[in-house]
């Protein structure tokens, strides 16, 4: 038996005219078809119905934003990467006039909760800003040399186009890691976003173009391409992108990494997360609660740092379950424009069919399922959306549902008695992103933190496994690709290395003692 939804939802219509106005407020240009136009379809989750139609790129055209990038590249390269950063400046003024304004499209296309969809707009303004400080700090190194009279040293210079092709679940923030930091770089940038969300990167394209209008920078700089699999497919092979920064599935990654691979070009892949924490026994419980909670039906349970899997000690399970399943019942699910709304939709039907086929194969491997229930939403809108409660699972063990991801909010439990059996189920799963533990007890803490604790990209303690600052390099190991982006020297990705021999005297000494002639 379904629930029924905290409110209506509102109708398409009201959607559709909230994004002209979101779209005409960034200055955006784009022609709306009809929905069923040909074109690419924009549609919404939070009634499941296509909105517009919009005009999709071509192979051809995909071709043609490469080639300009390319152009632009050979003079932005040049420019000094301070006025470089001006540029970024400029589009993080603009991101914070339109902060409302870009949410609204988050919100509408990747149906996140209002909070969240300013959250992620904030995170694009912080990494602007980042990267403005960046633009004068792009440091080489001064190396001691064998050598009487001479001086080694490395320098780092722009490396070319780069390829961003990024998810619906961060429509906007993971494009703006990659460009804010590429154009301090002095890279140039063709993005092609997921066909989910056209909407919000034609606005985010309309701002770049504004920012470069204000400040003079060459508008090239920045190529939005929108389409399906083979303008990623373009992107991905064409040996005038240096760099293709790829965010997706791991299914995605193992086809985008050998193929960038075969011409040797670079790869930087953020794939799939099976995130764990860890609550021992001296955890603060109600932190702990808390934090799960948030990690775990964030998002309606759609983000790649998502809380999957829970490592409780055996002393304290049941009451934490019991805890993470009464603040469950008070999560209101529905509309994310609503004030109080906490868990919006998930994006499509085939991400309903994931889960209800996650938790059968859960309950075939013994599982205990609570929650995971369809919401009704109603006969006047909505009919094709997909609204659910989050699903707390107590598994007996961390069987084969629990090695795989599925994109939903459901959280699976199991018991540990020793804290070195807890790190060992954590990093037991093929993926290496993100992880935490919940303890008072500095000892856990730093034995997790430590060479052999979490095997992880992103290990926290007493906070749960999402919500990265951009000031840290946010990336994992293993299936999740080992890429790095945003902060700390995340920024070398999108440069090359060169090392410097400068010879000031009057002789010509050989390293290592060579003599020749």
């Amino acid at each position: 038996m379904s629930i029924a939804l905290t409110a209506p939802l509102p109708t398409s219509d009201a959607l559709r005219t909230r994004v002209r106005e979101s779209l005409a407020a960034v200055g955006a240009s784009v022609e709306l078809g009809e929905p069923g136009a040909h074109g690419l379809p924009a549609s919404t989750p939070i009634t499941g119905d296509v909105l517009f139609s919009i005009p999709s790129s071509t192979v051809a055209q995909t071709d043609e934003a490469i080639a300009a990038a390319a152009h632009a590249f050979s003079a932005w390269r040049t420019t000094p990467a301070p006025v470089r950063g001006a540029l970024v400046a400029r589009l993080g003024q603009l991101l914070v006039e339109h902060k409302a304004d870009l949410a609204a499209l988050v919100t509408v296309e990747a149906g996140k909760i209002t909070s969240e969809a300013l959250g992620e707009v904030q995170e694009m303004i912080d990494i602007c800003e980042f990267a403005v400080g960046l633009s004068r700090q792009l440091y080489g190194r001064t190396i001691a040399s064998e050598r009487p009279g001479h001086r080694l040293m490395e320098t780092w210079h722009p490396l070319g186009v780069v390829g961003v092709i990024t998810a619906f679940n961060f429509p906007v923030a993971v494009w703006a890691w990659n460009t804010a930091v590429a154009l301090v770089c002095g890279d140039t940038v063709v993005w092609k976003p997921s066909e989910l969300t056209p909407l919000t990167a034609v606005a985010c394209q309309a701002l770049i173009e504004r920012a470069c209008a204000d400040v003079g920078a060459p508008v090239d700089v920045s190529q939005l391409v929108l389409g399906e699999r083979e303008v990623g497919e373009k992107l991905v092979d064409d040996p005038r992108v240096a760099l293709v920064s790829a965010t997706g599935s791991v299914r995605m990654g193992r086809e985008v990494g050998p193929r960038v691979a075969a011409r040797f070009g670079r790869s930087l892949l953020e794939l799939g997360g099976n995130n764990g924490a860890i609550v021992t026994p001296a955890a603060d419980l109600d932190l702990a609660v808390r934090g799960i909670v948030f990690s775990a039906a964030g998002t309606a349970g759609q983000r790649c740092t998502t809380l999957r899997r829970l490592l409780v000690h055996s002393s304290v399970a049941d009451e934490v379950v019991s805890r993470i399943e009464a603040a469950y019942r008070q999560l209101p699910v529905g509309d994310p424009f609503a004030e109080g709304t906490l868990v919006g939709p998930l994006i499509h039907e085939r991400s309903y069919r994931d889960m209800v086929g996650a938790l059968q194969q859960a309950e075939a491997e013994g599982g205990s399922v609570t929650g995971g229930q369809r919401v009704d939403v109603g006969d006047d809108a909505g009919a094709d959306a997909f609204y659910v409660t989050p699903a707390v699972v107590r598994m007996p063990a961390q069987t084969a549902v629990v090695h795989e991801e599925t994109f939903a909010p459901i959280l699976y439990v199991m018991t540990y008695e020793t804290l070195d059996e807890a790190i060992a189920l954590n990093n037991a799963v093929p993926q290496g992103l993100s992880s935490s533990i919940f303890t008072l007890d500095v000892r856990e803490a730093e034995r997790f933190l430590a060479a052999d604790g979490s095997d992880c990209g992103i290990a926290n303690v007493n906070i749960g496994t999402s919500g990265a600052e951009i000031g840290g390099a946010f990336g994992g190991e293993k299936e999740t690709g080992g890429g790095r982006e945003s902060g700390s020297d995340a920024w070398k990705a999108y440069m090359r290395r060169a090392t410097n021999t400068v010879n000031y005297s009057s002789e010509l000494p050989l390293a290592q003692g060579v003599h020749f002639g």
